[in-house]
């Protein structure tokens, strides 16, 4: 089986969705400095990179990180490729090539590709998916649905499709690098880290190819 890594590294270089605080590492401790060891310390917002929503991070009152299904987040997974689009809407969903009954769902899109062409900088014309695709996604029984950019709403238009997506407890993955990942089937392994009324949290995420040998 070949294992596809779709982590963006965090570092303090990494582009931060505007409003989000800054990434800072520091280094606290050096080995011979007093020190016998290394330590670091690491300032970031709970969106930053490579990361999965919780239903109170548009939901006053609802689950927060903790209680994430993690279940959810293991399993088959198919990755859709939606370079062509500008927008992922229930249209365009109604054309790609989505497999019947599949729960998790990862868009390839030209995002991607900003990854490399602007490692540093936001780009506010990232795809994302509207309101009307989010309901498409929730009535055919989606559990998780990632993108690859800092957010799974166009820019300036989170709401509807948080809200949506949230209130049905499909849980967003955010921030994937697909960019060396083909479409089709894998097998998702994606885990959050379990902080406790976080309205969100960084995560690893991988892709196993060739999936079935796992059995």
């Amino acid at each position: 089986m070949k294992i596809h890594d779709v982590t963006l590294t965090i570092s303090s270089s990494l582009p931060i969705y505007p409003g989000n605080p800054d990434v800072r590492i520091t280094r606290v401790h050096t080995i011979g400095k007093d020190h016998h060891s290394n330590l670091t310390k690491i300032e970031m917002g709970t969106h930053t990179g490579t990361h999965v929503d919780a239903p109170i991070h548009f939901i006053e009152g609802s689950a927060a990180a903790e209680a994430l299904d993690i279940s959810a987040l293991i399993g088959p997974a198919a990755v859709i490729d939606a370079t062509h689009e500008n927008i992922i809407s229930a249209e365009c969903l109604e054309r790609l090539s989505i497999p019947e009954g599949i729960e998790r769902i990862l868009f390839r899109t030209r995002n991607s590709a900003m990854w490399k062409s602007s490692p540093h900088d936001f780009v506010p014309e990232f795809v994302g998916i509207s309101a009307d695709g989010a309901e498409w996604l929730v009535n055919r029984g989606v559990k998780v649905v990632g993108i690859d950019y800092l957010s799974i709403a166009p820019f300036k238009k989170a709401a509807p499709t948080h809200n949506t997506l949230l209130a049905a407890s499909v849980i967003p993955i955010e921030g994937l690098d697909l960019s060396t990942v083909d479409p089709g089937m894998y097998f998702l392994i994606c885990l959050p880290l379990k902080i406790e009324g976080s309205d969100g949290s960084p995560a690893r995420v991988v892709l196993i190819e060739d999936f079935e040998t796992l059995s």
